[in-house]
């Protein structure tokens, strides 16, 4: 009877984290940044049916960098978690921290004990009445969780992103201030991003309840060009 390949698990570890990086970094960035209408999402995505902002809950959004198919279906798990604890208690007990916990436990699992981990990083993002409030968390391939303050960039430029962000940050961004901060830190110095090459959602503090909403490319194009946001839409 042959004896069994042995891999050291620290080598196992770091093969796998290797390979997941390697992944995400194929992928385009995003940004999340909070300001004084709510949390902007701007992501990289040319595609026009190819969501990587979406909608979970009454106030929480999702964003994912790396593979579309594997971000998707975590997505998916997520609006399932979350219907289903609205419906066995009640709208107000769905959070973006259990939510969060959930995805940490799944990714984790995955990471541990699959032979290939996930290649994602994921956002969860939750509004509230008051700025202070507002939760941001970053979830890494390996179950890692960052809870992010102001803003939050993923994918595998995110460092460059991160830097360009704070660069131009202030506590008084509005929302146009903020997708113009984000899509110039998504675009960088060598390059223009217009609302075709974006993807913008915005989860609105006002919001009655369902406070997500997406720009649609003109909307993004207007405010990159200097014009207001568009107004938060009112529920009847």
């Amino acid at each position: 009877m042959s004896m069994p390949f042995y891999v050291a698990p620290e080598q196992l570890m770091k093969d796998k984290a290797d390979y997941a990086r390697k992944g995400i970094a194929r992928g385009r960035s995003l940004a999340a940044l909070v300001c004084e209408e709510g949390i902007l999402i701007c992501a990289e995505n040319p595609s026009n049916t190819l969501h990587k902002v979406a909608e979970i809950y009454d106030r929480i959004g999702f964003a994912g960098v790396g593979r579309f198919n594997e971000f998707d279906q975590l997505r998916i798990a997520g609006v399932r978690h979350a219907d289903l604890k609205g419906f066995s208690y009640s709208r107000e007990d769905v959070e973006a921290r259990s939510l969060a916990n959930a995805y940490a436990q799944m990714l984790g699992q995955i990471f541990t004990h699959e032979m290939k981990p996930l290649e994602v990083e994921i956002l969860v993002a939750e509004v509230a009445a008051a700025r202070a409030d507002d939760q941001l968390y970053h979830l890494l391939y390996d179950g890692t969780v960052v809870d992010e303050r102001r803003y939050v960039a993923l994918g595998g430029d995110a460092d460059s992103v991160a830097e360009r962000i704070e660069a131009g940050w202030s506590d008084e961004l509005n929302s146009a201030d903020a997708l113009r901060l984000a899509v110039g830190a998504l675009a960088g110095p060598e390059r223009t991003l217009v609302g075709d090459d974006v993807e913008v959602a915005v989860l609105e503090r006002d919001g009655l309840r369902r406070c997500f909403r997406r720009y649609t490319d003109a909307e993004v194009d207007a405010v990159l060009a200097g014009a207001a946001p568009p107004p938060i839409a009112t529920e009847v």
